[in-house]
């Protein structure tokens, strides 16, 4: 089952895709997107979903560190509601707090990447990465 995991900012989505068995995630993109300007980046996701052929999406969902929702759990789920109207696929929900911060640190640590311009670029992408991976690993069927 191959699945697409997003990394939902306010300003980048990143992407990962899992292996067509669903074992792995890897990163595919950063996304640009413009929330002022309803610009989603649905015409690079349906790009993706052309490409991959995904049975599904996996979001992160950015809880507070003591559970509760805030903005960025009703971005999530915003995301996920336009998911499911333009692809019609279904929408999974992966806990992503601090995500961002183990990728920043796994990009300096393993990939040698100190220049945090160069890290911006991908932070993103490993982020959902992480995301994919989380739920790969949680829903696996051994």
């Amino acid at each position: 089952m191959r699945l697409l995991g997003l990394d939902v900012g306010s300003k980048t989505i990143g992407v990962a895709v899992s292996d067509p068995l669903g074992i792995t995630a890897q990163p595919v993109a950063t996304i640009e997107i413009d929330e002022d300007r309803h610009n989603f980046g649905m015409r690079s996701l349906k790009k993706l979903v052309r490409e991959y052929e995904p049975d599904g999406f996996v979001l992160g969902l950015p809880k507070k560190m003591d559970g509760s929702d805030g903005a960025s759990v009703e971005r999530s789920q915003a995301m996920a509601d336009r998911l499911k109207q333009k692809f019609d696929l279904p929408v999974y929900f992966d806990d992503e707090r601090l995500t961002t911060v183990e990728s920043e640190r796994i990009l300096i640590e393993q990939a040698g990447m100190h220049d945090r311009r160069q890290r911006k670029k991908v932070v993103d992408q490993m982020a959902a990465v992480l995301i994919l991976q989380n739920y790969l690993d949680l829903h696996r069927k051994d």
